[in-house]
């Protein structure tokens, strides 16, 4: 009510005041008129026609004198913004929700009524708000609430007609501008919420439109929003994007959430304090046009209202009179009314509006009894349902001597529209009453959108009233008795048109958290895994959240997550290992929820990676892919197609896999009944060299001397690990006979080892496996291949003698020559390339 409101505004300003805020706070609200306001009172708030009704009274003028009306009950209340003009060109009638929200399919038209409308609420002191940027008027809606609803036109397209109103307003002065959650999606834009795309906010509507009032982001709890990104990573996106003001319109918990999820970005550096101070600026300078501490703590209520009153109510009723419409010719069913008349309208449960719109069943029901009291005749009612035309209503029709059928977005309802056709057939089937056919007289009444049946030339006579509340029903009965001449106008002529620039959202990244992330990271690596080809296994196959943190001394890991924190679920993740024995900063796994994929996650997690990689102490170089943990080896290449778009993504953010060394993992499998190929144990003799199988740590020094004469990363953390577990894990060495001198070392593990956990592909194996890993043979070693085969052969021995029937051979060169280890019973499992870069020429790190 409007007393409950004033009341509610004086005392958030006063908390405001005593608080010590230097300026009132900026109180907003929806009041669209029609079936959008969100303040109602029925005896102080006036009701007047919705945007498009205006529209179709085909008056500016009007316009103005409605929003100042409009304007001036709310201010007196103590409210100081409005949340309009809509500024939505209709360009898709048939499909779409906005309805009588907009002033219709026309740019111009639309563009002259919002800019009444806009100097209307501003004459009577409110600041204004242009909505939903860059145009709610042609979205295409997937079905359910969780899915977002998307814009397919191009720049281009936009710019010659949905655009055609914002650019208006922001010339005349529009103070601020809400920017839609709608995707977009054409040849050139790419944006999954319009309101967290800087190409959007800061590109279109900043830079081309040359707008620096405030910009207001759509309500971040929409359903399809919060679920896809989670309200904190919303909020950071929002603010990136360049919002200045962050809609959550429900629970405070969320609130809450949208606070936390900022707090984090700004520590985490996503977000500036420069980008923080350019909205205060233009916050505090939109307060200053519309609010002061006198005005603020002064609302003046009731008082105001009623002297209003008289004028408005005169105001409302010429409104609703001036845009009831007959598209099509009136038919005789209007002189048929003094008689009996059949009306049926939709079921209550199509309309659940706000309180200024009665419920479904009241307002027919009223409408019914206004019939009936202007002429003495008989008028029944029944609603109608998706179950179509039943023996009811054939009753009712039969008897009737004209029929009344009320539409409420049929468009949208396609039972609706199905309903009505039938019942125009059976009053078009002609009968005979005392020997002369005729027809039964029908009237369709479309109580919203005005585009349900407004092309169809088979409905007898069709009115439009473009809102169902009490007033224009008023309006519509007088119509109907020809009590007053219908003068609105269809607005707009209903025409339906159809490029792109990529848009880089900036995600929320937030450090891994065991406790917290541990069980969504396991769903996500099922439903990464899931998503690979039926015959090609997945590099995660048996992966837990466990098999990324190494816990180990000289490595330093930080691991990032971007997350849902309304639902918790992960949507992408990056594991980072800093090796410090070699400089070596590695990414060793990126992976995004395959359903969220081109939507820039993996770009943000990327660029976390970097910037954290980059602030190591001793960092010398970068690489792609990762011995320890052996998850992804490189950049995954045994996938066809895959490949291709995978070089093509890292390549963007500045790897050059020219530079790539292929590396693949092998199996053996069915050991138990292999045996070594003639004559390999022939060769391994002519190899000059002897062999040992050590375990334990003191044999540490010389083997780890020897694995330096190799700075591939992950060796000695690989080479330290088997040491340290004698139980489980061993080390062949290959010496030369003269001075003992070690010229070839491999590590053999089982699947108790440490060195298992972070082996995933020794698992998914699903038989008893062991593995041989980290082959290094010296630089000065003359028989380079005959050395490896006789260390491999070796550990397949021993593998064997330990009951396995499967060994992982788990990081080899994949350009090498494989006929030897095809001989000895391998396969490659899978294939990757290890892309690595000097650190110090790192210099393609796209904006953070």
């Amino acid at each position: 009510a409007a007393e409950d409101t004033t009341k509610l505004c004086y005392e958030l300003q006063k908390i405001a005041h005593d608080a010590g805020h230097p300026v009132p706070l900026a109180i907003g609200l929806d009041q669209e008129n029609g079936g959008v306001n969100s303040l109602y009172d029925e005896i102080y708030i006036r009701q007047y026609p919705s945007n498009m009704g205006i529209a179709a009274a085909g008056s500016t003028d009007l316009a103005f004198d409605v929003a100042k009306a409009t304007a001036q009950e709310l201010s007196a209340c103590g409210i100081n913004w409005i949340f309009g003009p809509c500024l939505d060109v209709l360009t898709n009638a048939r499909n779409q929700p906005l309805g009588v929200r907009t002033a219709g399919d026309d740019p111009q038209e639309v563009s002259a009524y919002g800019v009444a409308f806009m100097k209307g609420y501003k004459e009577a002191g409110l600041v204004t708000l242009g909505k939903h940027f860059p145009s709610y008027g042609n979205l295409e809606f997937l079905g359910s609430t969780l899915d977002v609803p998307i814009i397919t036109e191009s720049l281009e397209q936009l710019s010659l007609s949905a655009l055609v109103p914002f650019r208006n307003a922001i010339q005349q002065g529009v103070d601020s501008m809400m920017v839609g959650g709608c995707a977009m999606s054409s040849a050139g834009l790419n944006a999954m919420h319009a309101c967290l795309s800087d190409q959007v906010v800061d590109g279109l509507l900043r830079k081309d439109l040359k707008f620096d009032g405030v910009v207001v982001s759509e309500c971040l709890e929409m359903d399809a929003l919060s679920h896809n990104i989670g309200v904190g990573g919303g909020t950071v996106m929002a603010v990136n994007a360049g919002c200045d003001v962050v809609l959550l319109c429900r629970s405070f918990s969320v609130q809450q959430e949208a606070m936390k999820g900022l707090k984090t970005g700004i520590e985490n550096a996503m977000i500036t304090k420069e980008r923080i101070y350019d909205s205060l600026r233009r916050v505090l300078t939109m307060k200053l046009k519309c609010t002061s501490w006198e005005k603020a703590l002064n609302p003046p209520g009731i008082t105001l209202l009623e002297a209003l009153q008289p004028s408005h109510t005169a105001l409302s009723t010429k409104a609703y009179n001036g845009s009831i419409t007959v598209p099509l010719a009136a038919s005789a069913a209007s002189k048929a009314l003094s008689e009996t008349a059949a009306a049926g309208s939709p079921e209550p449960a199509v309309w659940e509006r706000s309180a200024s719109v009665m419920s479904g069943e009241r307002v027919f029901r009223e409408l019914g009894r206004s019939l009936a009291r202007q002429r003495s005749g008989r008028v029944l009612h029944t609603s109608y349902t998706a179950n179509g035309v039943r023996p009811v209503h054939e009753n009712l029709i039969n008897r009737a001597s004209a029929i009344i059928v009320l539409t409420a977005d049929a468009n949208r309802n396609l039972y609706q529209h199905g309903f009505t056709k039938h019942v125009s057939m059976i009053c078009n089937m002609q009968y005979t009453t005392g020997g002369e056919k005729r027809e039964k007289p029908l009237i369709v009444v479309a109580v919203s959108s005005p585009y349900d049946f407004a092309m169809d030339t088979s409905i007898g006579t069709y009115i439009c009233t473009y809102d169902f509340t009490e007033t224009a029903l008023n309006s519509l009965v007088k119509v109907l008795y020809g009590e007053l001449s219908p003068s609105g106008t269809l607005p707009g002529t209903i025409s339906k048109s159809q490029k792109l620039h990529h848009s880089r959202q900036h995600w929320l990244v937030e450090a891994f958290n065991e406790e917290r992330d541990a069980n969504a990271l396991d769903a996500l690596v099922k439903v990464v895994m899931e998503s690979s080809s039926p015959n090609q296994r997945s590099e995660l196959s048996s992966a837990t959240s466990n098999s990324f943190t190494l816990n180990h001394t000289e490595v330093e890991e930080a691991h990032f997550v971007v997350r849902n924190s309304s639902t918790q679920a992960l949507y992408g993740f990056c594991s980072t290992y800093f090796f410090k024995t070699t400089g070596t900063g590695v990414i060793g796994a990126l992976f995004v929820d395959p359903g969220r994929r081109k939507l820039s996650i993996g770009h943000s997690l990327h660029n976390r990676a970097i910037r954290t990689l980059l602030q190591r102490e001793g960092i010398k170089r970068f690489q792609l892919g990762s011995r320890l943990p052996s998850i992804f080896l490189g950049i995954p290449t045994g996938h066809g197609a895959e490949r291709k778009r995978l070089r093509s993504w890292f390549a963007n953010l500045g790897w050059n896999a020219a530079l790539s060394r292929p590396v693949c993992s092998m199996v053996a499998r069915n050991l138990l009944s292999w045996s070594p190929p003639d004559g390999m144990a022939k060769s391994l003799a002519s190899a000059g060299a002897e062999f040992d199988l050590v375990y334990g740590w003191e044999y540490s020094g010389p083997i780890l001397d020897h694995i330096k004469t190799s700075n591939r990363q992950g060796l000695a953390e690989v080479y330290k690990l088997a040491l340290a577990d004698p139980s489980a894990c061993g080390i062949i060495r290959a010496k030369r006979p003269e001075d003992g001198t070690l010229v070839g070392t491999v590590v053999l593990y089982n699947q108790h080892s440490r060195l298992s956990e972070f082996v995933p592909p020794l698992k998914d194996l699903n038989e008893v496996a062991g593995g041989i890993s980290s082959p290094v043979i010296s630089p000065t070693a003359g028989e380079y291949s005959t050395l490896l085969q006789g260390l491999i052969l070796l550990g397949m021995r021993q593998i064997k003698a330990q009951g396995c029937n499967a060994c992982l051979l788990d990081y080899m060169d994949g350009d090498g020559n494989f006929d030897g280890f095809s001989a000895m019973g391998f396969e490659v499992l899978h294939n990757f390339e290890e892309v690595s870069c000097d650190a110090a020429t790192w210099t393609v790190i796209p904006p953070a």
